[in-house]
């Protein structure tokens, strides 16, 4: 169908997926598969250890139980469909899913962003101004700041959203992924959208890039500040921070990749997707649990039971 402009309408789009080889696609089904069923009651046995627990009561806590909570959303919007797509022959998906999932996946992904943010705020008072810290970051403190990342996602995701909604889409209609994102849909747009794939850029490669600079500063400011601190106090804050830098790294370099370079096509793209969207975000709380002894036993308690 065409319209007034002379372009075809876009009302769905071809998946071409991980891999078009059938016995690499079973292999990767059961990998996935294998993989939910190990770490997602992994986040959830997180969160209902953290709600269970009165000593695991204090914000840095508080935000874990969060992130876990959004890791789980995150990993809820495009691994479903990849999932079902492994049995179709023809992997497709209409435009209105498409940007829902697009949405969503910007949504939740600056949500999370905005989350380490806070949580470095929160070690940051508690090295840098512990006799304050009860005043600066208490029970309304947090869930206001919660609120913030959640409500900072939300604006991102629509800002994004309003951008693709209005790319003038002329086809071929075939990702060449499994999943929708603005940067797929802008190499299908048949004008000029120079000015779209800066607004994109702007809005979503420098806020990563940005989250990712002064994550990375606060927590070398943090790590420069204990070395003033006892060697018990040191050792113990110190694998906390070193836990919280992974998961920035873990976290933000891939989305650096993608989202970073404006548009150009990055090399194994849809390997640092699956990581990025499926495999790391469900690993980030692990990763605290790791470094912490306090959540270990107490799940082991709860476990227990």
């Amino acid at each position: 169908e065409m319209d007034h402009e002379n372009y075809t309408v876009v009302t769905e789009f071809v998946l071409l997926g991980l891999s078009q080889n059938h016995e690499v696609q079973v292999i990767l089904l059961l990998f996935f598969l294998l993989f939910y069923m190990i770490i997602l009651p992994g986040n959830i046995l997180i969160i209902l250890t953290i709600r269970g627990d009165p000593q695991l009561g204090s914000p840095m806590y508080f935000f874990l139980a969060n992130l876990a909570f959004l890791d789980i959303c995150y990993s809820s919007v495009t691994p479903p469909k990849m999932l079902a797509d492994f049995f179709s022959h023809q992997k497709t998906i209409s435009y209105s899913a498409c940007m829902a999932q697009l949405f969503f996946l910007h949504f939740l992904g600056a949500a999370e962003a905005f989350l380490l943010m806070v949580m470095a705020y929160d070690r940051y008072v508690a090295i840098c101004k512990p006799l304050h810290y009860n005043r600066l970051v208490n029970r309304w403190v947090c869930c206001v700041l919660v609120g913030a990342t959640w409500g900072g996602g939300f604006i991102h995701g629509v800002i994004l959203f309003g951008l693709s909604i209005h790319l003038p889409l002329c086809g071929p209609n075939i990702l060449d992924s499994f999943f929708c994102d603005v940067h797929q849909l802008v190499k299908l747009a048949c004008a000029n959208t120079y000015t779209v794939e800066l607004l994109m850029f702007l809005n979503n490669g420098v806020v990563i890039i940005m989250c990712f600079t002064l994550l990375l500063i606060s927590y070398a400011v943090l790590l420069l500040k204990l070395q003033t601190q006892s060697s018990k106090t040191k050792n113990k804050v110190t694998s906390t921070c070193v836990s919280h830098i992974i998961v920035v790294f873990v976290m933000c370099g891939p989305a650096i990749c993608i989202y970073g370079l404006p548009f150009q096509a990055v090399p194994k793209e849809k390997v640092v997707a699956v990581f990025h969207t499926v495999i790391f975000s469900l690993t980030n709380p692990m990763i605290y649990t790791l470094h912490n002894k306090e959540i270990k036993d107490s799940m082991w308690k709860l476990v227990s039971k």
